[in-house]
């Protein structure tokens, strides 16, 4: 990008967002500012917002930059397979498209039912299915942490808590990673989710449980099983994958920065330290969309016309230099972060506990249990998704010494 492309809109897309998204978004931010024209998949336009004040402005005024997605101005430009839709929905009947009191209904239903969610509990399953996926692999000496362990664990997790039969894993992981990427398999990934928890809400009425379906059932809101579908496909969505993408972010960055080689050998309080900088340096949830503007504004020096589509950069705004020094690594407590979000529609509290100790716990468990672990490849070699939203691994292979099963 050059100083004569910079009024150019830019493709929110390519393989900088794969191989050097940090250095893309400080050009963005040279040649745009804080908040830059882009384009989707068929030059849709929108606005990234990389600044943290303006992203803070954003999410915290939702009169003004609302949920609503009906609002969007381009949806006479939106094709029925557009390979974003199930990021960017139109008339559904869910959390993320839901406005005003009635959202703070929903928000509180879906906190509670989290809430409830048995912290020991939650810390025994966890390693349960961490220590069976190790099982798995200890043996061989060498295994892929993201493919055989961090893209399999949380859904596990997640599963069991909602009430999902746990052979049904596979398949909600598979369908969650093609919806999530925004290309071909997004649609069918998405209706196999759908079904998938229409069949468990349906079991659930037959028969309660102590799970997470069966609270939000019961709760009495009013909520429709259509609402309790998208909700529960929102929440699937948003525990596992970036849940997985923590996982393994923070164990690449062990893996390879001296800072963290005592955790690898028997040390456990510079784990904390490593989930914090990850959501600080290279946060799993890179941009999300989004808010709609519900008048004409400004933001950022910017004219954002009614209806225009804006996405939050979570990543950029960390990364902002007007808050952040150059070269400053945030690892103790600072979580001022972006990476759940802001304002009434972030990440609910209890949601991001849930993700935490399953992180935690993953990462943890590979680190006492595979005790010499070191990487099989050139660190300068791991490749990340081609994704502009989400930002993880495709592969992190390690090897160690091999460990019999009893």
């Amino acid at each position: 990008m050059t100083p004569a492309t910079a009024s150019a809109p830019v493709p929110l897309g390519g393989p900088r967002f794969q191989t050097e998204p940090a250095e893309l978004y400080r050009e963005m931010r040279r040649d745009h500012g804080s908040v830059v024209p882009v384009v989707l998949d068929g030059d849709i336009p929108a606005w990234l917002v990389l600044g943290y004040r303006e992203l803070h402005q954003v999410t915290g005024d939702p009169q003004l930059f609302s949920r609503d997605s009906e609002l969007w101005s381009q949806w006479d430009h939106i094709p029925d397979d557009w390979p974003l839709l199930p990021m960017i929905g139109r008339r559904q009947p869910s959390i993320l498209y839901t406005v005003g009191e009635r959202h703070r209904e929903r928000a509180a239903m879906i906190s509670d039912a989290l809430e409830a969610v048995d912290p020991f509990r939650l810390r025994s399953q966890s390693e349960k299915f961490a220590d069976e996926l190790i099982d798995a692999v200890c043996p061989k000496g060498e295994t892929d942490l993201i493919g055989d362990y961090a893209a399999l664990l949380p859904v596990r997790v997640l599963a069991t808590l909602y009430g999902f039969a746990d052979e049904q894993g596979p398949g909600l992981v598979t369908a969650l990673n093609d919806m999530i990427n925004g290309r071909e398999g997004a649609l069918a990934g998405q209706q196999h989710l759908a079904v998938s928890m229409a069949q468990l809400i349906a079991d659930r009425k037959e028969r309660p449980a102590d799970d997470v379906v069966s609270r939000m059932l019961a709760n009495t809101a009013g909520f429709d099983e259509t609402e309790i579908v998208q909700d529960l496909m929102v929440m699937m969505a948003a525990g596992h994958q970036p849940t997985a993408d923590w996982i393994g972010n923070s164990l690449r960055l062990m893996l390879t920065d001296d800072r963290f080689a005592a955790s690898l050998f028997g040390g456990r309080h510079s784990v904390a330290e490593a989930m914090n900088e990850v959501l600080w340096e290279d946060t799993p949830t890179q941009n999300v969309a989004g808010r709609w503007a519900s008048r004409n504004t400004q933001l950022g020096g910017r004219t954002i016309r009614a209806g225009d589509l804006l996405l939050l950069g979570l990543q950029g705004a960390n990364s902002d230099p007007q808050v952040r020094t150059v070269g400053s690594a945030l690892t103790g407590g600072n979580n001022a972060h972006f990476s759940f979000g802001h304002g009434e529609h972030r990440c609910p509290f209890p949601a991001q506990e849930v993700a935490e100790v399953i992180a935690r716990t993953g990462i943890e468990v590979v680190l006492d249990r595979l005790p010499d672990i070191d990487l099989a490849v050139p660190a300068e070699s791991l490749t990340r998704r081609p994704s502009p939203w989400l930002r993880g691994l495709t592969d992190l292979p390690v090897r160690f010494t091999p460990v019999p099963v009893l």
